[in-house]
């Protein structure tokens, strides 16, 4: 308890708000809203920013975390960005706004990465030579790609249906 203690009482301030921060975007995805495109492809890229600093901020340039980033990334993306939106998602041409039901994905997906980075910075900083570990570098750069893919698909999953909404709607766009 001692140690976990002296963690929270070294960790900045700073942190806590974007914990908050997190915390509160998250939640308010787990409720139906209708969202932009803009604010649809924001979150995600980011999600994916924070989560490539995570790596970039622990590992620095190694090859092995960054393939590791990279290709966990596009292995979810090409899988998620398969999967089928709910049916209760749409979009309304008219208003260029999707219309989508509440999901914990978002929130998750955010604490994942989040927590991620705590983790790995508190290890780093209690161990410093870790970073140059193989292993542990290319499981957290896996585990990191992963998160940021699973975001991107779900963006992507979106655009798509913008695209084919926006194209249905022109008769032009069909011949």
């Amino acid at each position: 308890m001692q140690m976990l203690t002296q963690i929270l009482t070294h960790t900045p301030r700073w942190v806590f708000v974007l914990f908050a921060l997190l915390v509160w975007l998250g939640m308010r995805q787990m409720f139906a809203s209708a969202m932009s495109l803009t604010r649809v492809t924001l979150m995600p890229l980011a999600m994916t920013g924070l989560s490539f600093y995570g790596i970039v901020s622990a590992f620095g340039d190694a090859p092995v975390a960054l393939i590791g980033w990279a290709g966990a990334a596009t292995a979810a993306l090409l899988t998620v960005q398969r999967w089928p939106l709910p049916a209760s998602a749409r979009y309304d041409v008219a208003a260029r706004r999707f219309h989508l039901p509440g999901s914990a994905v978002p929130l998750a997906l955010m604490m994942g990465i989040f927590f991620t980075k705590y983790t790995v910075g508190v290890l780093v900083a209690m161990h410093p030579q870790l970073p140059l570990h193989t292993g542990f570098a290319l499981g957290i750069g896996l585990l990191y790609g992963a998160f940021s893919g699973v975001f991107a698909a779900r963006a992507l999953r979106l655009w798509k249906l913008a695209i084919r909404e926006d194209r249905a709607g022109f008769p032009a766009a069909q011949a």
